[in-house]
């Protein structure tokens, strides 16, 4: 199947699947130094192999046909991530509420395992910026972090190695949107237990899912707003009462010895240092 069929089918799918409107959603895929791109004004129902738009490598329009205005978000991604094949922008209702709810983002905290595997630790909502050097600012400190992110009062983008993923991927989203959705008149999602996250980043480094997973688990510190010492959080402690709502493993008494937990402590401290 050529590039130019999956992208064509994939925007067609986007339309389908009820996650864009109108000319609403994008999707571009790297051709070598070029890209491929829908077009725009265009709805992507109609959208076939002969209508997409061929790019240079500074996203200018080669031969016939108008690029959609967003496409600096998606440059800023394939600049920043050499594995990427295919982004992806769309509307998906559920996940697009979240993106536009005046609330948080239920979505930003994993609460399903496989999706950490997937996707990640992290689905991030980014301030809402008009399509140019604002949106490409906004987007760019993620771009090597994650593989997926809601764009505030906008909508979500995702990418990934070929079509087929980065689609994949925007699926995931929409589905964890609408179990988080879901779940609210029940009091919300349970995050996934501290301890749970370490695993599950070793398991998605070793999935060969691209370049934020090969490093999910150095990479799941450094996302912004991580909480300081976030690659520790599974590490137990020793706490005489932990309180009730802590997520803290804690060492049962007589589980180990207390010397041996201080031993440990001063050599990573020393380590570190």
């Amino acid at each position: 199947m050529s590039l130019r069929h999956e992208l064509a089918a994939i925007a067609q799918h986007l339309h389908a699947a009820g996650w864009v409107a109108n000319h609403d959603g994008n999707a571009s895929a790297r051709d070598g130094a070029r890209y491929l791109a829908t077009p725009t004004a265009t709805s992507k129902r109609k959208i076939g192999e002969r209508d997409l738009v061929e790019l240079d490598p500074k996203g200018a329009v080669v031969g016939r046909g108008k690029v959609f205005g967003e496409i600096g978000l998606h440059l800023a991604v394939y600049e920043r991530r050499p594995d990427v094949g295919c982004v992806i922008h769309a509307h998906p209702p559920a996940a697009t509420a979240i993106a536009c709810a005046r609330g948080g983002n239920p979505i930003e905290v994993p609460f399903i395992a496989e999706a950490v595997v997937s996707i990640g630790p992290r689905i991030p909502k980014l301030p809402y910026a008009p399509p140019g050097d604002a949106a490409r600012a906004a987007l760019a400190p993620w771009c090597e972090l994650v593989d997926a992110v809601l764009l505030g009062n906008h909508g979500v983008l995702a990418w990934g190695a070929d079509p087929e993923q980065a689609f994949l991927r925007l699926e995931l989203v929409e589905h964890l949107a609408k179990i988080a959705l879901a779940a609210q008149p029940l009091g919300g999602v349970q995050p996934l237990p501290a301890g749970a996250l370490g695993p599950l980043l070793a398991a998605r480094a070793k999935a060969g899912l691209g370049r934020a997973a090969d490093r999910a688990v150095e990479i799941e510190s450094k996302l912004p707003g991580a909480a300081p010492g976030a690659s520790d959080a599974a590490r137990p402690v020793v706490a005489c009462a932990p309180a009730p709502h802590s997520s803290v493993p804690t060492i049962a008494p007589g589980g180990a010895r207390l010397a041996d937990i201080v031993r440990d402590e001063l050599v990573r401290a020393l380590r570190d240092f």
